[in-house]
């Protein structure tokens, strides 16, 4: 069984590190454990558990800005902001579903991985919030990056950098990040029966308008919702529970002052007329709308699914689906207006990987495997394969900051 270090302060993280470097000791990075399985599986003498750095170091609601240790649990985080009015913009999410774990998401690993949901498209990636960070490098040396406010920055960033390294590049220790305003209304909208084409078209069509939509995706789902009324519990529960068939059910968000929120619905239900009857769902329903797409909950069963990330852009999200259909048995729903494709496929073989790989690329986007045993990890490209320059550059900043290459070690790709 790998040994499981859960140091309690930064020094500590820092002292584990050196000696880590001293005896050729290579660690795996662990936050709440709740995306176990993600990435290559690698063979690592030692885990390293951030789950012990809790506690929230800075919180200005004034300046909008909120720092915490990187084994802060989210939820802390998000119920501090929530009494000041204030949220993450880049809405985080829960993969517990998906990955079938337990333990706590947290705050550190939503910056490594660069976690960012339905609002995505709205208030930026989690790297857009990510101001400021803390590590410990390779060579168990304390690292700090960036502060309470954003700045332009020459040379290397190391706080984007970290944002989407998923730990290879040193332990967070500690996170910082700019913060929204909460809305006071969050209403949500459903088009009923649209193909995918046309659900993608109309959702362009909302977000270029000066109607501020804050989520947009389209699910695809199972015929035995069209015979419930749009909007209803029952509808909800049909869509989140398969896709593919009749009954497609297309989402938008709006959100803001209920006066402001009532007038842009109304404005926004006669721009997109063409496309049927614009209803709003339950305030309660709208949120569970959400949460399952943020969690990509309609795709964790069957749990030997092998799960895939598409980004894409929007307008070829429809087509680069129907080009992998021919090849493979496919289940699907778009995030992001289209710009995220959500898919499961067979687990056998290379998971789809050549097929799907080459629809994305011809789509000028790439392809993430989020889910699948690992025998198939172990042999398929779990990232989008670097070209050979970006693969140096990616070396050499390895190189720079984790020299005996220990921290991660070929989580992201074979070698690095």
């Amino acid at each position: 069984m790998t040994d499981i270090k859960r140091p309690n302060d930064e020094a500590e993280v820092s002292a584990l590190v050196r000696d880590a470097a001293a005896n050729g000791t290579s660690l795996r990075i662990q936050g709440g454990g709740t995306r176990a399985g993600l990435g290559r599986p690698t063979q690592d003498a030692a885990t390293l558990s951030t789950a012990g750095l809790s506690g929230i170091t800075l919180y200005e609601p004034a300046e909008m800005v909120i720092g915490a240790k990187a084994g802060t649990p989210l939820e802390t985080i998000e119920k501090a902001l929530a009494e000041k009015g204030q949220m993450l913009a880049f809405e985080p999410a829960d993969f517990r579903l998906l990955f079938g774990t337990q333990g706590t998401p947290t705050i550190g690993a939503v910056a490594a991985g660069n976690i960012s949901g339905p609002r995505r498209l709205w208030g930026g990636a989690a790297r857009d919030s990510l101001i400021g960070v803390r590590f410990v490098n390779g060579n168990g040396e304390i690292i700090k990056s960036g502060g309470r406010v954003m700045k332009n920055v020459t040379g290397l960033d190391l706080v984007k950098l970290q944002a989407g390294a998923w730990g290879t590049l040193g332990v967070l220790t500690e996170v910082i990040f700019k913060v929204v305003p909460k809305s006071d209304t969050v209403a949500t909208f459903v088009l009923s029966g649209l193909d995918d084409a046309t659900a993608v078209t109309a959702m362009a069509t909302a977000i270029t308008s000066p109607f501020e939509i804050t989520g947009a995706a389209h699910l695809p789902a199972t015929a035995k919702s069209s015979e419930v009324a749009p909007g209803s519990r029952e509808d909800f529960a049909a869509a989140r529970n398969g896709i593919g068939g009749e009954g497609a059910r297309t989402y938008l968000r709006i959100e803001g002052f209920p006066v402001s929120v009532d007038y842009r619905a109304g404005e926004l239900a006669k721009l997109l007329s063409r496309f049927g009857t614009l209803s709003r769902l339950e305030e309660s329903i709208g949120t569970s709308v959400w949460s399952a797409i943020r969690d990509a909950a309609p795709l964790a069963e069957p749990r030997d699914a092998a799960i895939w990330r598409l980004s894409v852009k929007p307008s070829e999200a429809p087509a680069t689906i129907e080009a992998i259909r021919p090849a493979m048995a496919v289940r699907a729903f778009y995030d992001w207006g289209g710009g995220l494709i959500w898919l499961a496929v067979s687990a056998e073989g290379d998971a789809g990987a050549t097929v799907i790989r080459a629809a994305a690329k011809a789509a000028k986007g790439y392809a993430t495997l989020m889910r699948a045993p690992d025998a198939v990890r172990a042999v398929v490209p779990v990232f989008e394969p670097e070209s050979a320059a970006v693969a140096a550059l990616t070396r050499r900043i390895k190189a720079s900051v984790d020299p005996a290459r220990l921290i991660n070690p070929g989580l992201m790709h074979a070698g690095v």
